[in-house]
């Protein structure tokens, strides 16, 4: 039995001494740049100010919410993505506001925040995960995932496609730092957690992680056997 544990676990991570090798150098980033620059900007940055920063980069992904929430037929998802876009865009002053939730927590009207990607797509339409992976600085993924990141910064996100015109030096470099930092910092409150509850924080991401994104693709309800797949494969019939 632990023969055939060992060995599902090698098929859903089979690159796990270079995602380790990766994850520490990741941390080693995280530890001596990124969290001491979120922590400054959190820091220096005004409450009512570093929340107008983190309502216009929400908005900015509910663009690459409704794209992929239409690709996968969830039309009532997509309208309602799209309806956050056009009330923050506008009556939010370009997303400063976020008036699309105050509305829906007031209300009967559900345009609450959504969370769909390119790389929920490609599972909603079948394609397995395949092995887990540490992308460099981005952290956990798949190489599913990895494509449907790559998908929605170069198709569907406004700063980096939809305008083109936007010059990498001055807008599009400065807005992903700045994305980098609000996200960092809006995670600072878990960091401490994490490491009290970790015995291995490698596993412990990693299978948060995976199990996070199976509950995503599936909305909540995956299939009873779907741990044991692996590019549409079942690696319960390869152990036998």
């Amino acid at each position: 039995m632990l023969i055939g544990c060992a060995s599902v676990e090698n098929r859903r991570d089979p690159l796990e001494s270079m995602n380790r090798a990766v994850f520490a150098f990741n941390e080693k980033v995280d530890d001596f740049v990124l969290e001491p620059v979120a922590r400054g900007y959190r820091a220096i940055v005004p409450d009512p100010l570093e929340m107008i920063i983190g309502n216009v980069f929400s908005n900015f992904g509910d663009v690459v919410i409704t794209a992929n929430a239409l690709l996968q037929l969830k039309f009532d998802d997509a309208a309602a993505s799209a309806t956050r876009v056009v009330i923050n865009s506008t009556f939010g002053l370009f997303g400063i506001i976020d008036l699309a939730s105050d509305i829906s927590a007031v209300s009967d009207i559900d345009i609450s925040k959504r969370n769909e990607d390119f790389g929920q797509t490609l599972g909603r339409y079948g394609i397995g995960p395949g092995p887990y992976l540490v992308l460099p600085f981005l952290g956990p993924s798949t190489i599913r995932d990895a494509v449907g990141i790559a998908v929605d910064s170069s198709i569907f996100h406004p700063i980096w496609s939809i305008y083109p015109d936007f010059d990498f030096l001055t807008v599009r470099f400065p807005a992903s730092v700045g994305w980098a930092i609000d996200t960092r910092a809006q995670m600072l409150d878990t960091d401490k957690t994490l490491e009290e509850a970790a015995l291995d924080k490698y596993e412990f991401v990693r299978d948060a992680y995976l199990q996070r994104r199976q509950n995503l693709v599936y909305d909540g309800s995956p299939p009873a056997d779907e741990s044991f797949e692996f590019n549409g494969e079942d690696e319960t019939e390869k152990l036998e």
